[in-house]
């Protein structure tokens, strides 16, 4: 009886706490009347919700770390790798975020992996190896211009690791090795 009766006091008060929420500083929320957006995002502090009317969705605006799961690449060489990366990203603009794009979370870690792909595949293992600075800033640009229209800022990519597969490692070494002696024999030969 008491849930059922909405004039009773208990429930108006119930009705009445539920409306009141505190944001945290890092916190923004989008407010949704009757299935519209109203205005800007609010946030931090005290925001007041209609009960059953309004909905709201909060956004974490601080920055995420997103781990690119391991991609097989294989580089303009023929070079078949195994590489991880990590993306440092944030939100700027939570409304964007809500509207633009169903699960912008998923939706980053999505784009960082098909660029991390397509990006790697463009570059030598020798260019891989060597100018990793060059390429990061190169992927940060290419993943923050496409996740820009909903609100997103990539502020980082890095390449963690890059697995060179066992017998391409055994040939380098060869390779290593041979220059050393060639070399040793160019020494040996001015005395």
């Amino acid at each position: 009886m008491f849930a059922r009766d909405r004039n009773h006091p208990g429930t108006r008060i119930i009705m009445l706490g539920s409306s009141f929420r505190i944001l945290n500083e890092w916190s923004a929320v989008s407010y949704c009347d009757s299935g519209r957006v109203l205005g800007s995002p609010k946030g931090p502090g005290l925001i007041i919700l209609i009960p059953v009317i309004d909905k709201m969705r909060k956004v974490d605006t601080r920055t995420v770390t997103l781990q690119v799961p391991p991609q097989e690449i294989i580089t303009k060489d023929n070079v078949s790798t195994r590489v991880t990366a990590v993306a440092y990203f944030r939100v700027v603009d939570s409304l964007r975020a809500i509207t633009q794009i169903a699960d912008f979370m998923y939706g980053t870690s999505q784009i960082a992996q098909t660029t991390l792909r397509s990006v790697l595949g463009q570059h030598s293992l020798d260019e891989l190896l060597a100018e990793q600075h060059k390429i990061n800033e190169q992927l940060q640009g290419v993943i923050d211009a496409q996740t820009e229209p909903w609100g997103i800022k990539v502020t980082v990519v890095e390449i963690k690791d890059v697995e060179i597969p066992q017998d391409m490692r055994r040939a380098m070494a060869r390779e290593a090795e041979a220059e050393r002696e060639r070399r040793a024999k160019v020494i040996n030969g001015r005395r």
